[in-house]
């Protein structure tokens, strides 16, 4: 084991020779005990080999363990999930398990959640600065007529990214470009990063015009941040999931009636208008959050893909529609958190693990999340909200 000398306060331990060893890892939870008095016995009790963790994440030193519920079957009637799904969540939160597994139920009854992915395209925006915005605009039609050039340059640095199109918007002197690209079955970002990196470093290259600043990301991707841009042109993949319920199913699953629950939409979603949300819905961000965690998926990005748009009707039969579209989905079923044995082990359980499955995953979260939805909605206007978790959940 190396450590470079201390110069003011001690470092956290390194191996420069493997510093994704178990003695590496050792090291850091005997650093901690000696600098906190605090013993990781449960962090450190793990079942895989710790060099596993390469890639995914630095000064590996334990593990912290998430309980795992498992909800369903979900009736999922996709295009690239069809059946039933047993699907794993991960949480700390009580009633979250119990309140999915009952939505899937109500859905499952009623003969399933339909499920489209619409779109998907993950992106990078870079900027540049000229001299004025008449520059810019000039700029801009060059961008139009090299685009053949540009996507070439682009893609020769990924096997399976593909640059869709590229979107310009002009605000001062500066030139927005939005590139999008598809990204196969892994979620894309950095992918996306390194593609338009090249593309811009021809472009500097090459262009006629003088840039006085350039980024690489002049966030108009938002990454890892909700947007209303995002809401309308979609990132990661565009998910929209629907199911109707016949009015005496909920009434027996749920207790209460398809048109009282109609009524309490209309005031959740004035109150989400009120409020400026960027999901109108009721917690989509729980069943996100809790399968990402599962199947190693970023985490952060639940902060773009939770973002959405909740619709509920009243059919001429009094059954209830209701559907969520989910503009910002991030997900992926290789690369990044998804090969790490428990999380893959969780994708496997869905048949989600590796190449041709990340639209099959989609689908089972959006299915997922309605689910939730609909549980929490009749939880919430039936008084089965606080009860059952005080029930279920750690309230006291």
């Amino acid at each position: 084991m190396t450590q470079t000398a201390p110069i003011g306060r001690p470092r956290i331990p390194r191996d420069k020779a493997n510093d994704y060893a178990e003695s590496a890892a050792k090291a850091r939870r005997d650093f901690i005990r000696d600098q906190t008095g605090v013993e990781l016995k449960h962090t450190g009790s793990y079942s895989f080999d710790a060099t596993e963790t390469q890639g995914n994440c630095e000064h590996f030193t334990g593990v912290a363990q998430v309980p795992l519920g498992i909800a369903g079957p979900v009736l999922v009637n996709g295009e690239h999930a069809q059946g039933e799904f047993y699907v794993p969540m991960a949480t700390a939160e009580g009633t979250l398990v119990a309140s999915y597994n009952r939505g899937m139920r109500l859905t499952r009854e009623a003969g399933g959640i339909t499920v489209t992915v619409a779109d998907d395209a993950m992106q990078r925006a870079p900027v540049f600065a000229f001299d004025n915005a008449r520059t810019a605009k000039q700029f801009g039609a060059w961008i139009i007529d090299n685009m053949a050039t540009i996507r070439a340059t682009a893609e020769a640095t990924t096997s399976i990214g593909k640059l869709r199109n590229v979107e310009h918007y002009a605000a001062a002197r500066f030139l927005y470009l939005r590139f999008n690209f598809t990204t196969g079955d892994a979620a894309g970002q950095n992918m996306c990063g390194k593609a338009t990196h090249a593309a811009c470093q021809w472009i500097l290259a090459n262009s006629p015009f003088a840039v006085e600043r350039f980024s690489l990301s002049g966030n108009m991707d938002t990454d890892k941040k909700p947007s209303q841009i995002n809401f309308l042109h979609s990132r990661g993949k565009r998910v929209i999931a629907e199911c109707t319920i016949p009015d005496q199913l909920m009434r027996d699953v749920m207790g209460i009636d398809c048109k009282s629950l109609y009524r309490r939409r209309i005031m959740s979603m004035t109150g989400a208008f009120m409020a400026g949300s960027m999901n109108n819905g009721a917690h989509a961000a729980n069943g996100i959050t809790a399968t990402f965690i599962a199947t190693g998926q970023d985490a952060a990005n639940v902060a773009e893909s939770c973002v959405g748009a909740a619709v509920g009707e009243l059919t001429d039969d009094g059954s209830y529609y209701f559907s969520i579209t989910l503009p910002s989905l991030i997900c992926a079923s290789y690369g990044g958190g998804t090969g790490l044995p428990s999380q893959r082990e969780c994708l496997e359980m869905m048949d989600c693990y590796g190449q041709g499955k990340a639209r099959k995953l989609a689908e089972i979260i959006g299915a997922t999340v309605l689910a939730g939805e609909m549980s929490l909605a009749a939880a919430v206007a039936t008084g089965d909200w606080v009860t059952s978790h005080e029930q279920y959940g750690r309230n006291r």
